[in-house]
């Protein structure tokens, strides 16, 4: 080897701060040449191994960054001032969003090198469970995950156009053709992931439960089942203007209690300790904060809600319990009405406002009609043991004795199913549950998993939710609008790469261990990936498969506004040519 030139380089990491160097490329003297084409040289290889190809930027700075952006939902600024403090290095905030972008990329890459270990280890396990989810908000930035159920790995991320089945299935091919066939499957009751998973499992000929989440199938029942009662009971709440009417006197009320806002409270507690056979409101202006009180318990409905949204929480009805609860309270408060001729007034206004409440048509019998009905869907989840905390762990003894369970709920349910007669709204809800069950049913059971001998023998079982997926884009859209500040994040979501779902697998030790060894080892790994690939275009070998074609069906033009779509119209030249086209004078339209 000559020296072929020498040039100066400079760089930042985190090992050796800003520095400045001075780099000797040597050339082989005899002209030899790569079977590429390109002769044979040999580079620095301290700064190979430290700095990103093509940039400044050392492989610690990069890892540093995207950890701190993906995983701990850092701020630009705040990595910023992080990478000044703990380091001494500057760097742009506009930076800091392109190595975080880097840092993906480049995990994704090295998932996918080391997918052969990672498949291994999931074949030690006897196999492992496939969960399948979507997400996006307001119709953007639509992420699709799959996970292994069991070591709770995301296995693959894409970002597709909107969520079809036609796109989802060859993410689905893509993970088999990388990490082999699952032992069963897990997803929603969605148009999309239905049919694509049927798909794969009938063209790869495997013989696996293709499971229904539980929590899923109860919610599709409650929708059914719920969603007309309760969309009627919230637009008799509108017509009669309830809440405006109680949000008005609350606001009246506080006008006139002044500015001793705490004095109101006080009194108010001073109320709750009292024990009088005699229900009573004082005089003043205590009395007046216990109205006013009141009705902020009656619209503080939404405080009886379990979290879990509707159909398991229904506010309206909450609403109506508690405005028929408050109003029976007014009743006995006014029976001895308080001395005082301005509290007396607002008792009576708040019983005005809630008195259309109490109307026996419509409000009771929607009501009515909504209770019985939730009651069917509290007995299904009670069945299914999802309205109570399951044992941990199931056992396949406790999946039976659901199933068996459930096929005596079913029973009693066609043993109350009316034949005739005017109990219509009955038979109606029935025969919605016993379509569902007649639908879903055969994707209800299989949970349990026979392990080969070489994994250990035994069953183990498959979750019955899909929580796994769910809980996963909870924590992702949490972590974004701590970093954004924003509670719609379609534009956040559309920014995200999709293979940052895959630097949440950093938090699980096992897979890191496979990965890498350790986090301290991740820059290393990154260098020595680059390195390799490096080393194999010169050698003429092919580039590893980096998914390039899928990512470009991905993102078939099968949303009526895709993102690049929108990039093209959203343009002053597209308003100036058709305002042009639209201002000039057109000829007479044809026929």
């Amino acid at each position: 080897m000559v020296v072929q030139k020498t040039v100066p380089r400079s760089g930042c990491t985190l090992a050796h701060g800003d520095f400045a160097a001075r780099e000797t490329v040597h050339v082989c003297a005899a002209h030899c040449r790569r079977p590429s084409g390109v002769l044979v040289t040999r580079r620095a290889a301290c700064l190979a191994e430290a700095l990103v190809p093509q940039s400044n930027t050392g492989y610690d700075v990069m890892t540093f960054v995207g950890r701190q952006r993906f995983l701990q939902a850092q701020q630009r600024e705040e990595i910023q001032a992080a990478l000044f403090a703990e380091h001494g290095l500057s760097v742009s905030t506009g930076e800091v969003s392109d190595l975080a972008r880097r840092f993906a990329a480049y995990l994704a890459r090295l998932h996918r090198a080391r997918s052969g270990p990672l498949r291994a280890a999931l074949e030690a396990d006897g196999g492992w469970p496939l969960h399948v989810d979507a997400t996006g908000e307001a119709g953007r930035g639509t992420l699709l995950i799959v996970m292994a159920g069991w070591r709770q790995w995301v296995l693959g991320a894409w970002k597709i156009a909107t969520e079809r089945a036609d796109l989802v299935l060859p993410c689905l091919r893509a993970t088999v053709h990388r990490f082999g066939a699952p032992g069963a499957a897990m997803r929603d009751l969605g148009k999309a992931m239905t049919p694509a998973l049927d798909e794969l499992v009938t063209e790869l000929s495997l013989t696996i439960p293709v499971l229904a989440c539980h929590q899923h199938f109860v919610a599709d029942v409650g929708r059914d089942l719920l969603e007309p009662a309760h969309a009627e009971l919230r637009s008799l709440f509108r017509r009669a203007e309830v809440r405006p009417h109680l949000r008005t006197l609350v606001r009246d009320l506080g006008r006139q209690l002044g500015p001793d806002s705490e004095a109101a409270r006080t009194a108010v507690r001073n109320w709750q300790a009292l024990v009088e056979a005699d229900h009573r409101v004082e005089a003043g202006p205590a009395g007046l904060a216990v109205v006013r009180a009141l009705a902020q318990w009656t619209l503080d409905f939404p405080a009886a809600a379990t979290g879990l949204d509707f159909p398991f929480d229904r506010p309206y009805l909450d609403l109506y319990d508690r405005c028929q609860t408050t109003l029976r309270a007014t009743d006995a408060f006014l029976r001895t009405p308080p001395p005082d001729r301005q509290v007396t007034s607002a008792l009576e206004r708040l019983h005005r406002a809630l008195d259309p409440v109490d109307c026996q048509v419509p409000f009771h019998q929607v009501a009515t009609r909504l209770r019985r009905r939730a009651g069917l869907v509290d007995e299904l989840r009670t069945v299914l043991r999802l309205a109570v905390v399951a044992p941990e762990p199931e056992t396949e003894p406790d999946l039976t004795q659901m199933r068996e369970q459930l096929d005596q709920w079913v029973g009693s349910l066609r043993e109350r199913r009316p034949a005739r007669g005017p109990a219509q709204d009955v038979r109606t809800a029935i025969d919605v549950i016993l379509t569902h069950l007649k639908a879903h049913g055969k994707n209800l059971w299989g949970h349990a998993l026979r392990l080969p001998a070489n994994a250990g023998g035994g069953v183990r079982l498959v979750a019955r939710t899909n929580a796994l997926c769910e809980n996963f884009f909870k924590v992702l859209k949490h972590d974004e609008r701590r970093r954004s500040g924003r509670k719609n994040l379609g534009q956040d979501l559309e920014h995200l790469p999709a293979e940052a779902a895959l630097v949440r697998n950093l938090v699980h030790e096992d897979y890191v261990s496979i990965l890498c060894g350790s986090l301290d080892r991740l820059p290393a790994a990154f260098a020595e990936l680059d390195r390799q690939e490096h080393e194999q275009r010169l050698n003429g070998q092919p580039p590893p498969d980096d998914e390039s074609d899928l990512q470009t069906l991905l993102q078939l033009a099968s949303a009526s506004l895709s993102p690049a779509d929108r990039r093209v119209v959203r343009t002053e030249a597209m308003d100036r040519r058709i305002t042009a086209a639209a201002q000039s004078r057109a000829p007479r339209r044809y026929g």
